[in-house]
């Protein structure tokens, strides 16, 4: 098996995760689930989005959020933002990298952003102004990139026009999302091999759901296509709100205990982030999707599980 020495996760569930929650979430427990997150060895964190609170209400406080985190030193704290006025209030907000999303579905981004594919890539292009000035990189996430929930299937020629037009523009990295988790392995290897083709020198990073169970099959046809770098949600958070249909991230914690048992490093400390997914579930008062949390009882007081009771 063709595989990565080492694979880099980018944390999502902050943002991508408690965004859809219908309960909501205090600005203490925030800031707790991203310090856990950061105490666990990720080096990554989507931690908030600095959208209309109209729009999203559970990201109202991200400018509180930022200031009230423990910052550590080697984490990278990454803010949305979907326009120009997020992108401001992000940079005065001290994030250390910006992610943009775009979707590769005209319908799907229309609902997301209420504006068309052409429009977004326009729009993209002051935040990318932005970004410059301030000396802070961004990520081109392209959503629906392998399938739609209104359009069905995407034209990959289109998702790698959109990639290359990001990466023009000043993308450090472009992510491919698996939006309503459709994806494949055959599928992903595909898509994954081809990427490398057309845009050979432009980090790649998947964000796959596991609507269908499919997540973690697609991170090993991910890696064995030649990608190293994944998003993950703790707990398995997440979905999207113009996605009709579509369930949380694949949890972090799943992730990478999946790849400690293939040997592979990631240097996240898998002990640490269970206590993480524990609190995660706490915050959001509901039983989460994560199944490694789920394969023994939960520690008592006093007591933790070792990496050991997870991983054979």
């Amino acid at each position: 098996m063709n595989t990565p020495n080492r694979v880099t996760i980018t944390e999502v569930g902050p943002r991508d995760g408690l965004q859809n929650e219908s309960r909501a979430i205090r600005l203490d427990q925030k800031i707790a689930l991203i310090d856990a997150l950061s105490d666990s060895g990720l080096t990554r964190i989507e931690a908030a989005s600095f959208v209309s609170p109209k729009a999203i209400p559970q990201m109202a406080n991200a400018t509180e959020v930022m200031a009230g985190i423990r910052r550590r030193p080697g984490v990278t704290y990454i803010g949305l933002v979907p326009n120009e006025v997020g992108a401001r209030n992000a940079i005065e907000s001290r994030v250390d990298e910006i992610a943009v999303v775009i979707s590769a579905s005209e319908s799907h981004n229309r609902a997301n952003v209420n504006r068309s594919i052409a429009e977004s890539l326009e729009a993209i292009r002051s935040i990318a102004t932005l970004c410059r000035a301030a000396r802070i990189p961004w990520t081109g996430y392209i959503s629906t990139a392998f399938g739609c929930p209104y359009e069905g299937a995407i034209d990959i020629a289109s998702v790698f026009e959109i990639a290359k037009r990001l990466r023009d523009t000043g993308a450090e990295a472009i992510a491919l999302g698996d939006t309503i988790g459709i994806g494949n392995p055959r599928q992903v290897s595909e898509i994954v091999t081809r990427f490398f083709a057309q845009l050979p020198q432009t980090p790649l990073r998947l964000h796959f759901h596991d609507t269908r169970g499919m997540a973690l099959a697609n991170v090993v046809a991910a890696m064995e296509a030649g990608a190293s770098q994944f998003d993950g949600s703790v707990g398995g958070l997440g979905g999207c709100p113009y996605a009709p249909g579509a369930s949380g991230n694949v949890a972090t914690e799943d992730l990478v205990a999946m790849l400690q048992a293939m040997g592979i490093e990631r240097g996240v400390r898998l002990d640490e982030l269970l206590d993480a997914a524990w609190l995660a579930e706490e915050i959001t008062g509901r039983p989460l999707d994560g199944r490694v949390k789920r394969a023994l009882p939960r520690p008592g007081a006093g007591q933790r599980a070792t990496q050991a009771d997870y991983v054979p």
